[in-house]
């Protein structure tokens, strides 16, 4: 199946090739009515489909919603939304979560994107068996000012809306 965007965003994708794999490590999402001092979510998921700037796929079209067009308290005001990923590689299937697949700019990615952000959600679900790399996030986060952080309640791409967005301590 094959998720769009939701409409009045407009999306830009920063991609690379190394060694014959492709990763995605930015996607950014921004309401094109957007006022100038609106506010910066940032979702650090687990890793890459397919979505890019002509199309979405169910997780970020998923999170597109929850922040723009749910109505959440936890969100008004927020104009903008960066996704980004524990692990780089573009990959749907047979996931492992190798060193390889964190791909060469991503540490800088999710760096970038956590400081550029007013607000953080860590939308890996309720498991997140790659403790190195979400012990990263959370370094990043506690070397910074203090950010509004949610978690979700489960993977964005089986994500049901009631009770999905939960405040998120460290």
């Amino acid at each position: 199946m094959i998720y769009e965007h939701i409409e009045g965003v407009e999306v830009t994708a920063q991609f690379s090739w190394e060694n014959d794999m492709r990763y995605r490590y930015r996607l950014e999402i921004v309401l094109k009515d957007a006022l100038p001092n609106g506010k910066t979510a940032c979702v650090v998921m687990q890793n890459p489909s397919y979505a890019g700037a002509d199309v979405a796929d169910k997780s970020v079209q998923f999170m597109e919603k929850v922040v723009f067009k749910k109505g959440l308290a936890e969100f008004e005001g927020v104009c903008r939304l960066i996704v980004v990923n524990q692990f780089a590689r573009i990959q749907t299937n047979h996931f492992q979560g190798l060193p390889h697949e964190i791909g060469m700019l991503n540490d800088v990615a999710i760096k970038d994107a956590l400081y550029e952000s007013d607000i953080v959600i860590l939308a890996w679900g309720s498991g997140n068996r790659f403790e190195e790399r979400k012990a990263f996030v959370l370094g990043l986060l506690g070397e910074m000012k203090q950010k509004t952080l949610f978690k979700t309640r489960m993977h964005p791409s089986r994500g049901r809306y009631k009770e999905f967005i939960q405040p998120y301590q460290y």
